[in-house]
């Protein structure tokens, strides 16, 4: 009984052993070229690395780039772990790809600095920028109808009067 037992326990930690292997390898590898420009990514972070909703990442000296040269700029600030982003970024996807905008997503999980820079209380959080400064800011869980309204009144009516200044 005591045998069987400890061949069981030596088993159970075998397999603990070779479970851990493979996430670190699979993690390995997902991580390899990732946009986060770094090695070390929360595992939320790493879950959600090939999801559409989640793409088009911007670092933090890129935006600050974007945002200097006075282009006209979204960024949707989220973090992987925040319950109201995961419910949010569904119902935004499909209005930015309908409206072919380009909005910049800053996963703040990964650079928490930004949020303070970027006055960010809570996720999730959209701001426009144009010329250099914030235009419009929206926060927080989001239905479809205000997501759209907020792209359509100040994302693609900003955008449009600078193109036509």
């Amino acid at each position: 009984m005591k045998k069987g037992m400890i061949i069981f326990a030596s088993a159970l930690v075998v397999l603990v052993i070779i479970l851990v292997y493979v996430v670190n390898y699979q993690n390995t590898q997902k991580t390899a070229d990732n946009p986060y420009g770094k090695e070390n990514l929360a595992q939320s972070t790493i879950d959600q690395m090939d999801d559409p909703n989640y793409q088009n990442q911007i670092q933090p000296d890129e935006l600050e780039e974007e945002i200097q040269s006075g282009e006209s700029t979204t960024v949707y600030f989220y973090s992987p772990e925040c319950v109201y982003c995961q419910r949010t970024t569904p119902r935004m996807m499909p209005i930015v790809n309908e409206y072919d905008l380009d909005v910049k997503k800053m996963n703040v999980l990964e650079f928490q600095d930004q949020m303070k820079k970027y006055g960010i209380e809570g996720t999730p959080t959209l701001i426009h920028f144009d010329n250099g400064e914030e235009q419009a800011r929206i926060t927080g869980e989001q239905s479809v109808d205000g997501l759209d309204e907020f792209f359509k009144n100040e994302v693609m009516n900003n955008s449009t009067d600078q193109e036509e200044e």
